[in-house]
Formats: C-alpha cells, sequence, structure tokens
C-alpha cells in the first residue's frame, strides 16, 4: 500500500523507529541509519538471546541497516545525499543537536522540499523544556497517567511496557499519513511534525482534564475501579484466575445482576440507575466478587457468555498466544530468521480488506545494507565504501 514512499529512520529506541516500522509493514522502503559501533541502544535493550536483542528483531523487521557516523562531517554529508531521495525522515536526537550536525529540518528542507520529517522528542520541539533528554517513563509521569493507576493507598503506578512510547508512535504514525496525503493530493511541500511523549498520552486521559475543568475535581487511585462504571474491577475465581468485567454500558450492568442471580438488584432504582449504582460501587463489587469467587474460571466464564456480559480472562503471554480469537486471526505469526531460527513476533494490526501487513525479515544484523544502499542510492563506487569503511565513517 506505501510502495513507492522511502523512509530514513535515523532514530534510535522505541517511540520514532516504531512509527517507521508502522510504515514499513505495509510496503515503504525504510533505510536503518545506525552508528557505527553499537547501533540502536534497541538492540541491548531487553530480553537477550544468544547476544541477539529480541525487541530489536521485531521493532527492526523490514528495514535495511546502514551505518553512518552521524557526529562526522563525512557521514552527515552521506544522510544529507540520502535525503534527496527520501518522502520520510524520522529522527527522535535533541534539536540543538540535530542543528549542530545539519540534520535537521530546516537544513533538510533545503535539500528537498517535499521531505515530511518526523520528530519525536520528549517535551516537544517548542517551550522551556524542549531542550532536555527525555524517555517514556517521564511521559508517563507528567501525563497524568501514573497519578491515576495503582491502589489507592499505594504509590503512583508504571507500566511494565513502552506505553508512552507505543501510544506516540502511533499518533506519529498517522500524522506521517496525513502529511503524505497533504503533499501528494493537494500539491503541498513537506513539513515537520512535533510529537513528543507527554502530548499523546495526555490525550487519552481526556476525562480526568474535562472533570477537573469544570468541577476541579484530581481523580485518585483507585485501582481497577473507575468512578464513571460499575462494576468494574478484575475478580478472583475459585480456582485462583482472574476475570476483568466492565460495566460501562447501562444494560449490561443491569444484566449482570441477573446473571449472578441478584435480579432484584436490577429492579432496585439504587443499583438500576447508573449514577445512583456508583454511589454503592463498593457494594456492587462486592456482591460480583463473592459471586466469581465461588467459581471456577471457566464456570464464571461460561455463565458471563451466555448472558452477553462484556468480560474476559486476565490473561499472561502464553496465554494471549494460545487463545482460539488470536489464533484464528493470526495476530502472532512465526517468521524465519537467520540469526534465531524462527520468532514468533506481533503481526501489522491494520487489517485491510484487499490489501495485507507484511513482514519481509526481522531486524538484520548491525549494517548489513550499508554497501548495497550506498551503492544503488548514492551510486558510491566499492573504493569510495571501502575508504570510508577504513575511516570508520561507516
Amino acid at each position: 500500500m506505501l510502495e513507492g514512499i522511502r523512509v530514513l529512520d535515523m532514530a534510535t529506541l522505541a517511540a520514532a523507529p516504531l512509527a517507521a516500522t508502522y510504515l514499513g509493514e505495509f510496503g515503504a522502503e525504510v533505510i536503518k541509519i545506525e552508528q557505527p559501533r553499537g547501533g540502536d541502544a534497541i538492540r541491548g535493550w531487553g530480553a537477550q538471546k544468544d547476544g541477539v536483542g529480541l525487541m530489536w528483531k521485531s521493532i527492526g523487521r523490514n528495514k535495511k541497516s546502514v551505518t553512518i557516523d552521524l557526529r562526522t562531517p563525512e557521514g552527515q554529508d552521506l544522510v544529507r545525499d540520502l535525503a534527496r531521495g527520501c518522502d520520510v525522515i524520522v529522527a527522535n536526537t535533541r534539536p540543538h543537536t540535530l542543528a549542530r550536525w545539519g540534520l535537521d529540518y530546516a537544513t533538510l528542507r533545503g535539500v528537498n522540499s517535499r521531505i515530511v520529517m518526523l520528530h519525536v522528542t520528549g517535551y516537544g520541539l517548542t517551550g522551556p523544556k524542549s531542550t532536555r533528554p527525555g524517555f517514556g517513563t517521564l511521559g508517563e509521569a507528567m501525563s497524568g497517567f501514573a497519578h491515576t493507576t495503582g491502589e489507592s493507598d499505594g504509590p503512583p503506578t508504571l507500566p511494565s511496557f513502552m506505553l508512552a512510547d507505543g501510544v506516540a508512535s502511533l499518533n506519529a504514525a498517522y500524522a506521517v499519513m496525513m502529511a503524505l496525503y497533504h503533499r501528494d493530493v493537494h500539491g503541498a511541500e513537506g513539513q515537520l511534525i512535533d510529537i513528543n511523549l507527554i502530548d499523546p498520552l495526555a490525550r487519552l486521559l481526556e476525562q480526568s482534564v474535562v472533570a477537573y475543568d469544570q468541577t476541579s475535581a484530581i481523580p485518585r487511585r483507585a485501582g481497577n475501579k473507575w468512578d464513571i462504571s460499575a462494576p468494574r474491577n478484575t475478580y478472583r475465581t475459585e480456582d485462583d484466575r482472574w476475570l476483568a468485567m466492565s460495566g460501562s454500558a447501562p444494560t449490561i450492568a443491569l444484566r449482570v445482576f441477573r446473571a449472578i442471580g441478584r435480579a432484584d438488584l436490577a429492579e432496585d432504582p439504587d443499583f438500576a440507575d447508573p449514577q445512583r449504582r456508583l454511589a454503592r460501587s463498593a457494594e456492587v463489587d462486592d456482591v460480583v466478587a463473592e459471586w466469581v469467587s465461588q467459581r471456577t474460571l471457566a464456570d464464571a466464564m461460561a455463565v458471563f457468555e451466555d448472558f452477553e456480559i462484556a468480560a474476559a480472562p486476565v490473561y499472561d503471554v502464553s496465554e494471549l498466544i494460545d487463545d482460539e480469537q488470536m489464533r484464528y486471526r493470526e495476530v502472532f505469526v512465526r517468521v524465519e530468521d537467520a540469526q534465531l531460527d524462527t520468532m514468533l513476533v506481533q503481526a501489522p494490526v491494520p487489517r485491510f480488506s484487499d490489501n495485507a501487513g507484511i513482514i519481509d525479515g526481522l531486524g538484520p544484523e548491525l549494517g548489513a545494507h550499508t554497501a548495497s544502499v550506498l551503492r544503488e542510492l548514492l551510486g558510491l563506487s566499492d573504493n569510495e565504501i571501502d575508504t570510508l569503511r577504513a575511516r570508520d565513517i561507516i
């Protein structure tokens, strides 16, 4: 679907490179620029097998690895030359560093006025904190997410996965597509896209903002409960498993009462009315928890499914992979790899009626495509490439 779009990914770690990964899954050519010594830090991040970074294998899928030392004038020249033939440039280096290297948007626009540049930073490209380094953890803290997550008597809780980076990457990917549409359909030039790690996640906490603005209420931690819906929690079963339930729709909440043999509550205005039920959410929670605790997960889920109640088991990763729905939709696919033999990874997420996402290969070895890209795109000879390599530029 994106055949003919060329992306120069010179970012590191998660949010910005993930955006490039999404584009590559639908046919964009993604050239990954890495430092010659060590490469992208994601290669050494997280779980490893035989010295191979597993997250890199997934995030680096469908990408060509080209090593160029961006700290050298010669390396910077190479990137500017590559930018002439690219549609999108992805970066997450701090703005003043990119400007010093001559790889900022103002400079690259002079090389290619059609370039769409995605620049992901911790705090954004403007403002008093724009020059500070930032990571997803800081975005999860400052966005309000951590403040509202955790038990009521416990500390703010950070997620155990790349939440802020992931949310930012999704915003970034669709922003790139809008900029390309604007350029190609409306005949405009390229433009700079400014994404940070705080704003996208804060957008998802919009309930907190509007409630504070209009009522001065500041949300407090409440574990798995939510003050706009009851029942809503995780419940332990008789066989020491867990299920989650959401009664966000009023009709579902009433079906819960009938499913657990408490039809009387469905007729009681204090429990049938959504707002009055919230005032007695603790009682609702206790009633549901007691019923679930006396049944196995399978038995409880069978009842809830019969009554068309929004409930689901709380899976660990092995259960997620083995679930019949996941298997049917091929949410996870096994891909052959020269270093790991095979590896199970998340398939491209969007499903289209006439096109499918692709995984041509997992993250390549460092610099695997340096010579071929410089030869094919810049017309460098083997002697020129050998000279650059001997000088540690590539």
